[in-house]
């Protein structure tokens, strides 16, 4: 014993053997240690887990507190109730939170994320995915490194991403900062029309029968043809062009490769040929009125429009192909046909949908804790997903369906916009969007030959270097760029060749130098 120890009364060291004592046996702590039981093992007959997760219990006396989570999309009407009803069940096993669940309509979730990021705003979690802001956030350090915090407070949920290998998309620099989704699948392009209002029309497809451009341009012309008051497509032709060409867009300021380059040199698509043709298409398109108006600067969610019935055409994937969109009006039909079959396309990321925590959170843990209840627990993930029983959905068998008098556009809460993140393949019901087995025709689609995984997949290009170039070729992309790509311009040739001028000008030999290095460098460290 010290000498300070030493001098205390005896009536203080008695108190304080009694405190000691006391935090011994409570055996109490906030680490969350894992569980020697495996998830599988942890998860009883009827699929809920006995202990909601493989980490000991917190302290009885933890104090409550908020998490604040941000989700894409429109809030549902019963979303505050049912996350109440998630409160309660979590702090029966032992996590003491409650929530607060927001929604930033897709729209403008990327640029509003980006600004929140910058102010400082803190919050706990966030869907995310390499289509919204993700890569953005997670190079400007957004997000919070989870290598320490993801094992020691999830460790199911980290045990899953060992055993699948995603997490290396999701690392930049050795740290781990997001938590990918663990599907797999391929979005490769279908073209969709109502077939129902073709068909009244005399229009007439066989089955699979609309596989490239030129046969998209004769439908669509047709279809104005029947239906010239309509709102028909807002969809341009540039993608159509890069599935042709094997074009992989890397979500770098309108950047990308050939699958067929083995040395993945990065190229602006501005200087494509197929670009060019592309503008020339869309430009038709926006003379002969099949391109809404207004669909430049239209931020309502396309898929909606499509399931609404406001517009005839779309362009989708291989799960909306076959997944039921859920229309508006159950007299709506549709017609799915996949372009250039014989192709390669990459399969999508497991950066497709994430899940991140703000590097501002004030409760990492917690959230941790929470997320790997999510992985051992049928009964949260069921309340997570699918809302409370016979208010939000109703059992049909194993069968998760709407209640009677709704459906996908009408919804209280399930199909909520971000709960993708979320989806478990082990705790997955089939449901009125997505049958049994779907998911493993998905990716039974996705592991066909010529669908291919990128070969940068989870590559990061640090911006630090040409953050200047990159933001002056955005703004002229917003300016110039986007009006080509709508149809817009009068003159094509003339605007693309002032447009690719005037981003040679913006130091696009530096940005390609920085990004190749980097390309070349992730490459050669995979080998």
């Amino acid at each position: 014993m010290s000498r300070r120890h030493a001098k205390l009364p005896v009536i203080a060291i008695a108190i304080l053997v009694l405190m000691l004592a006391l935090a011994a046996c409570s055996g109490g702590n906030n680490n969350a240690d894992s569980s020697k039981e495996s998830a599988s093992d942890s998860v009883s007959a009827s699929g809920a887990s006995p202990s909601a997760s493989g980490s000991e219990e917190p302290p009885k006396d933890e104090e409550e507190v908020t998490l604040k989570f941000y989700f894409g999309g429109d809030k549902k009407a019963a979303t505050d109730e049912v996350w109440e009803k998630v409160s309660e069940y979590v702090k029966g096993k032992g996590l003491n939170v409650k929530f607060n669940i927001n929604f930033i309509p897709f729209g403008d979730f990327k640029d509003k994320m980006l600004v929140m990021a910058a102010s400082g705003d803190k919050w706990d979690l966030n869907f995310d995915g390499d289509w919204l802001s993700y890569k953005q956030m997670a190079a400007k350090g957004s997000y919070m490194a989870l290598n320490d915090l993801l094992p020691k407070y999830a460790p199911n949920l980290n045990k899953k991403y060992q055993e699948q290998g995603t997490l290396e998309a999701a690392t930049i620099n050795g740290q781990i900062v997001g938590l990918p989704w663990t599907m797999k699948m391929n979005q490769r392009n279908y073209a969709g029309w109502r077939v129902d209002l073709a068909e009244k029309a005399g229009i007439t497809r066989s089955p699979d029968s609309v596989r490239t451009i030129e046969d998209v341009d004769a439908l669509l012309h047709e279809l104005k043809a029947a239906y010239p008051n309509e709102k028909l497509s807002r969809t341009t032709s540039l993608a159509i062009y890069q599935t042709r060409d094997e074009w992989v867009d890397l979500g770098f300021h309108q950047m990308g490769f050939y699958l067929n380059d083995p040395e993945i040199k990065i190229q602006p698509i501005e200087q494509q040929p197929f670009y060019l043709e592309a503008s020339k298409m869309t430009k038709k398109w926006y003379d002969d009125r099949i391109l809404n108006r207004d669909a430049m600067i239209d931020k309502e969610n396309g898929a909606d429009q499509w399931r609404n019935g406001k517009t005839l055409f779309t362009m989708t994937s291989h799960e909306w192909a076959y997944a039921d969109p859920g229309f508006a009006d159950p007299s709506y039909k549709h017609q799915m046909s996949l372009l250039y079959p014989d192709k390669r396309y990459v399969n999508r990321t497991a950066l497709a949908n994430v899940l991140a925590i703000n590097r501002n959170s004030e409760h990492p843990d917690r959230v941790l804790r929470f997320l790997d209840m999510m992985e051992t627990d049928q009964v949260l993930y069921d309340l997570v997903q699918y809302g409370i029983e016979g208010k939000t959905y109703v059992l049909n068998g194993d069968v998760a369906e709407y209640p009677e008098g709704m459906q996908f556009t009408t919804s209280n809460y399930m199909e909520w916009g971000g709960q993708w993140a979320f989806w478990k393949p082990q705790y997955m019901r089939p449901n009125q969007t997505y049958p049994k087995d779907f998911w493993l025709k998905e990716a039974e689609f996705a592991s066909l030959p010529v669908n291919v995984n990128s070969p940068v997949d989870g590559l990061f290009i640090a911006e630090d270097n040409i953050k200047n170039e990159v933001a002056k070729r955005d703004q002229t992309y917003e300016e110039f760029g986007k009006p080509i790509e709508f149809g817009v311009v009068k003159d094509v040739d003339g605007s693309v060749a002032d447009y690719i001028e005037k981003q040679k000008n913006n130091g696009l030999d530096k940005i390609i130098a920085e990004a190749q290095k980097q390309i070349d460098a992730y490459l050669a460290a995979k080998k």
